[in-house]
């Protein structure tokens, strides 16, 4: 299992965490926000609440939020952020999160056909389960698992979207193993009710294969999963011990 690290640990802003396989990849934890920043602008895919869907992306923001934040118009609140904080509304994913982000977890690896760096901010208050009939929110609400994936390495259309269902079984698999039920039925729950994840992809052919498939039968998609695994798992803990402390 890849070393899972809490690099904002003890910090409180201004902390830069660089990436040890994608060369010029940086997370910054800001006031507010993490910042995860590309070298280059890379091939993007996403559930984001601001900038989602597929494009470009040179930044990632996960911002923080408190519990009680009136959440009518997210995309209006995030464009304004980005705006504050001097980031171009182009080529930005935006993310929310109410947990603390001293306790985003980062696992990497590089497989030697692809380096993969994986951030997670994740608590498991609204733990939910997929499958069955529970209650359903009118309005977003901070997610509450966030990954943030970024591959340096060739991926096509099908890796890409590949990765992400494999990064959401990850996600599901350390709840199951840590035990984390749907408060509403007592069912093992496979997230939270407004996880989101964003995947950056460079296109570099530093590797030379093209990945056509990310699967967990494949070494791109087995890397994946263990690091989306490990570090849901480490920062879902964090936050566990920073209650009990």
């Amino acid at each position: 299992m890849s070393e899972v690290r809490l690099p904002f640990m003890q910090q409180t802003g201004g902390a830069v965490y660089r990436s040890a396989v994608w060369e010029g990849l940086t997370l910054e934890l800001k006031e507010d926000h993490l910042l995860l920043e590309f070298p280059a602008e890379a091939d993007g895919l996403s559930s984001a609440v601001y900038g989602g869907g597929m494009g470009r992306l040179k930044w990632v923001v996960n911002q923080f939020v408190s519990r009680d934040y009136e959440c009518s118009n997210p995309v209006r609140d995030m464009e304004h952020k980005l705006q504050e904080w001097g980031y171009a509304a182009a080529g930005s994913a935006g993310l929310m999160t109410a947990v603390p982000l001293v306790h985003a977890a980062v696992a990497e690896e590089d497989t030697g056909s692809a380096g993969i760096f994986c951030c997670v901010t994740a608590a498991a208050g609204n733990a939910a389960r997929a499958g069955v009939l529970r209650s359903v929110l009118a309005a977003y609400r901070p997610g509450t698992i966030n990954i943030m994936l970024g591959i340096d390495g060739r991926l096509n259309p099908a890796a890409m979207v590949n990765a992400m269902l494999t990064a959401a079984e990850a996600k599901a698999a350390a709840l199951a193993d840590l035990g984390i039920t749907d408060p509403e039925n007592g069912l093992m729950a496979t997230g939270t009710t407004t996880d989101a994840m964003v995947l950056a992809v460079s296109q570099s052919g530093r590797y030379g294969a093209e990945h056509v498939y990310a699967g967990t039968a494949t070494d791109l998609g087995g890397a994946i999963g263990r690091l989306v695994y490990g570090a849901v798992t480490g920062s879902l803990k964090s936050v566990q011990a920073g209650k009990d402390s």
